[in-house]
Parts: structure tokens; sequence; C-alpha cells
């Protein structure tokens, strides 16, 4: 066998955060567990989509738990390891936690993929744990019809830092903390049209830690954070405005976007998910009348390891977003607010 004649992205059926399950799809077969016994220490469980799972152990600790996983969007097993380890870890930093310990979820086709490949993988993945300070602590591995690789991530974090997608308040302001358009790029990467520089784009955006969320949580300006993963942005905002009782209003002009993201979109770079996402969650969204069709494939774009969707009070909206950018997160854009109003996101033109 050899390695060099396979891609993984050729292997799978589909890759990264686009693989997830259309939001209407998910609600749908979550619902029965909605009406679950509830448990006093769990203080956030599957009632709001949130990223995590948070149970608080006692006075000052809280335990964060999650897994995230996905097949490929890129070829290069080393990278693919590295994308799927900081999103699965994103999501303890989106709650406001710390990371501690990860575990391995490896799924390989063990007769097409070679013994190296697969190492470069999880090499990929620790690579990242290390840069978080948390050691791969096991994990588990099957032999299956497509590569899969993610992490279970365990985290803490104090309970008053606890940051959940519902707790927005009218007059916040938005921010989201790296640019859109990761969705695109994997669709031009498949259709050969992503040039070199729009790779390392790709990977430097999508394999960059979402660690501000530690620290943002423990500014009580800050009232709810989630990160903007295969839902894409609109479906993120979506999840905060239901969750808050608000209505979002964004800034189209403001929105940070890859590059190249533009063009790419108007060549018709867009993935699958894009058009199930907007088909789960159109009708709750106020479009601009004349807005483009490239605008909305990025509003709906499956982002992989994206950035945190912030709402903070708006009079400290400049000194947190200046805090962002400081960490690195130079792409950060305050894109919108929120106002009193029905649960449904505006775009403004």
């Amino acid at each position: 066998m050899s390695d060099k004649q396979i891609r993984l992205m050729s292997l799978a059926h589909g890759g990264g955060c686009g693989c997830k399950l259309a939001p209407s799809v998910l609600h749908e077969l979550l619902s029965p567990a909605l009406k679950q016994e509830s448990f006093k220490s769990l203080l956030v469980g599957v009632e709001t989509g949130d990223d995590a799972a948070v149970w608080q152990v006692d006075e000052s600790t809280c335990i964060i738990a999650t897994t995230d996983f996905f097949m490929p969007m890129v070829d290069d097993p080393f990278d693919f390891g590295r994308i799927a380890a900081t999103n699965a870890i994103s999501d303890v930093y989106a709650m406001g936690g710390t990371p501690v310990m990860a575990l391995a979820i490896l799924c390989m086709p063990i007769e097409k993929i070679a013994p190296e490949t697969v190492r470069k993988i999880l090499e990929g993945g620790a690579f990242v744990c290390a840069s978080a300070g948390i050691p791969v602590a096991g994990g588990h591995s099957i032999d299956s019809p497509e590569p899969v690789y993610g992490l279970a991530v365990i985290g803490t974090c104090r309970p008053e830092h606890v940051r959940r997608n519902t707790d927005a308040k009218a007059g916040d302001a938005i921010i989201l903390t790296k640019p859109l358009g990761v969705g695109v790029y994997s669709a031009a990467m498949k259709k050969g049209k992503l040039a070199d520089q729009g790779y390392a784009d790709l990977v430097a955006t999508t394999t960059r830690l979402n660690r501000v969320g530690s620290d943002l949580a423990r500014n009580k300006s800050v009232h709810a954070i989630t990160d903007v993963t295969g839902f894409g942005l609109l479906g993120h905002c979506l999840e905060v405005a239901r969750g808050s009782g608000l209505t979002i209003q964004l800034d189209a002009r403001q929105l940070p976007l890859l590059p190249d993201a533009k063009s790419l979109a108007q060549q018709g770079c867009v993935t699958g998910a894009s058009h199930r996402n907007w088909k789960s969650y159109g009708h709750e969204v106020d479009l601009p009348t004349g807005c483009e069709e490239w605008m909305r494939h990025l509003l709906t774009d499956p982002q992989t390891s994206g950035g945190l969707l912030i709402a903070c009070d708006e009079c400290c909206a400049s000194a947190v977003l200046e805090a962002i950018v400081a960490q690195g997160d130079t792409s950060a854009r305050l894109i919108g607010r929120a106002e009193a109003g029905p649960a449904l996101v505006k775009i403004r033109a």
C-alpha cells in the first residue's frame, strides 16, 4: 500500500464540522432527552445545545466534559490531527474552563491507511494537547469504513466562571474572534482551487487554540460565550438568541473573513452543510433585500475549529476586544449587538 496514492479526504464522504447533523435533525433526535430527569449538580446539559456538559462538584469546582470528532477536511495527517484536537479542546474554553486532559477517539479503515499515517494523525493531536498543557491520557480505537479522529476533553472551572450560550443581555455587544470561510476553503481544496497560501491560512486559523475563553470568563462584563462550528455563524447566533430570548443583529460589513473566502464562495466553493444549515433555520433569519448568495453561504458556512462568539456589556466591548487581540486573535471584530425582541437573527448589509 502506497501512502502517497491515498488522499485522506477521498476516504470520507464529508469532512470537519461539515459532518455534523443538520440543526433541525439534531433537535428532533435530542427532543426525548430534554425530558430526562434533572440533576441538581448538572449545571449545563443538553437543554440549550451548549458546547459542553458542566457538573458542579463542590462550591468551588466544576467539571467540564465534551467530545468532538470528525472525518478529515485536509489530506495531511498531522494537520488533520492538529485541527481535530484544537476543535475539541475549544468546547472547554467556550464554557470558560481550563482543559486538564484528553482521551483520543480513533476510527480508521485499517486496510486502506498505512500505520504511519495513523501515527501522524495521533502525533498531530498530541502536539496540540501539549500546546494546551494537557496529556492525551488514553482513548479508544476501532476499525471503520471511513477515517475519524477527535478527542474527549475534560476541563475545570469555578462555578461563577461558567459561560453558557444563554446568558446574553439586551444591549450586549457581539464579538467574533476568528475569520469565517473555513468550509469554503475546504470545498475549494476538494476542487483543486485552493492555493498554497490559502491552505496555510486555513491551517493557521483551525489550529489556533481558543484559550482566550478561559480569561474572558473571569470578566464579569462577559455574559455569554460559545464557539462557531458546524452550524455556521447564523446557527450559533440563533442558539444564543433562543437561549437568551433576544434578537441578535449582525453587521455583515464587519464580519472577519479569510482572505479568499468571498471570491471562492462566488465561484461556487460551498459545502453541502451550508445548504443544510440554511434549510434548517433560514426562516429564523431576517436577511436584507438583495443579500448576495455568497454572503448567505458565508453566514451558514460550517466552521471547523472556528472562533469564539462573545456577548459582553457594550460599555466594555472595546476593552474586551483589545484583550482578545492582545492574545494574538488579530482577526477579532465587533460584529453586532443583542437587542430586546423575538429570538431571531437580523443581518444589516
